[in-house]
C-alpha cells in the first residue's frame, strides 16, 4: 500500500486516464469520420488510426506510466508478475473511465450515434468472433510483453512502433468481423455512452489470452520492470 502515498504512482494513473482519453477520442473520431464510406479502404484507415495513435501516446507517456492503454496489457503484465495488483486494478479503473468520457466526448461532438461500437458480423457465429478476438488479442500482448522484456539483447528499434504496428495488424485481421475488441476498454466505453452490451460477452477471450501469455512467462516471474518503458523495484509481486 506504499504506492498509494507515491505521487510517482499517482501520476502514472493519470497518465493511463489522459492517454486513454487521447487514444479512444483520436481513434473512434477515425472510425465514424465517413459514414457514406464503408468500402476496404475505410478499414484501412481506421486500423492506422488505432495504430499510430497507440504509437504516438506510448512514445509520448511511456516513460510516466508505461503506457499500457489496455486492459489486456495491463492483466497481460499481471499475470507475468511484471506490475502490482494495486497498479493494474487503477489502471485498469482509469483505462475504462478515460474510454467512457472520450466516448462521449465524441459522441457530442460529432452527428454520428454509432461510435463505432463493436458488433459481430452476420457472417460469423459468436464463438468464431470469440476465437478471432482470442489470437488478435493475444498477438497484441505478446508483441507487449516481448518487445520490452529487459532480459532480451536482441530486440532493436522502437518498441513503440513496434507495438503500434501489432494494434494495426490486429485490427486489419479482425475488423471485418468484430469490430476489433482488441482492447476491452475500447470496447467498453462506446457501449456504457450508447447502453448497447450487445455480444459483449466475447471480451471474455481476454481470460484465455492471459493464461496463455501467463504459461508462457512464468520462468520469467522474477522480472521487476512495472510496465513496457519503465521499472520501479516495488511492482514484483507473486502470483503463485
Amino acid at each position: 500500500m506504499k504506492e498509494l502515498k507515491s505521487k510517482a504512482f499517482w501520476r502514472a494513473v493519470l497518465a493511463e486516464l489522459v492517454g486513454m482519453t487521447l487514444f479512444i477520442f483520436l481513434s473512434i473520431t477515425a472510425a465514424v469520420g465517413n459514414s457514406n464510406n464503408d468500402k476496404p479502404d475505410q478499414e484501412v484507415k481506421v486500423a492506422l488510426a488505432f495504430g499510430l495513435s497507440i504509437a504516438t501516446l506510448a512514445q509520448s507517456l511511456g516513460h510516466i506510466s508505461g503506457a499500457h492503454l489496455n486492459p489486456a496489457v495491463t492483466l497481460g503484465l499481471l499475470a507475468s508478475c511484471q506490475i502490482s495488483l494495486l497498479k493494474a486494478v487503477m489502471y485498469i479503473v482509469a483505462q475504462m473511465f478515460g474510454a467512457a468520457l472520450a466516448s462521449g466526448i465524441v459522441y457530442g461532438v460529432t452527428d454520428g450515434k454509432a461510435l463505432g461500437l463493436n458488433s459481430i458480423s452476420n457472417s460469423i457465429s459468436p464463438g468464431q468472433g470469440v476465437g478471432i478476438e482470442l489470437f488478435a488479442t493475444f498477438q497484441l500482448v505478446l508483441c507487449v510483453i516481448a518487445t520490452t522484456d529487459k532480459k532480451r539483447r536482441d530486440v532493436t528499434g522502437s518498441a513503440p512502433l513496434a507495438i503500434g504496428l501489432s494494434v494495426c495488424l490486429g485490427h486489419l485481421t479482425a475488423i471485418s468481423f468484430t469490430g476489433c475488441g482488441i482492447n476491452p476498454a475500447r470496447s467498453f466505453g462506446p457501449a456504457v455512452v450508447l447502453q448497447d452490451f450487445t455480444n459483449h460477452w466475447v471480451k471474455l477471450h481476454l481470460s484465455f489470452s492471459l493464461l496463455k501469455i501467463n504459461t508462457l512467462y512464468q520462468k520469467k516471474k522474477n522480472v521487476k520492470h512495472s510496465g513496457p518503458y519503465q521499472k520501479t523495484e516495488s511492482d514484483h509481486i507473486e502470483l503463485l
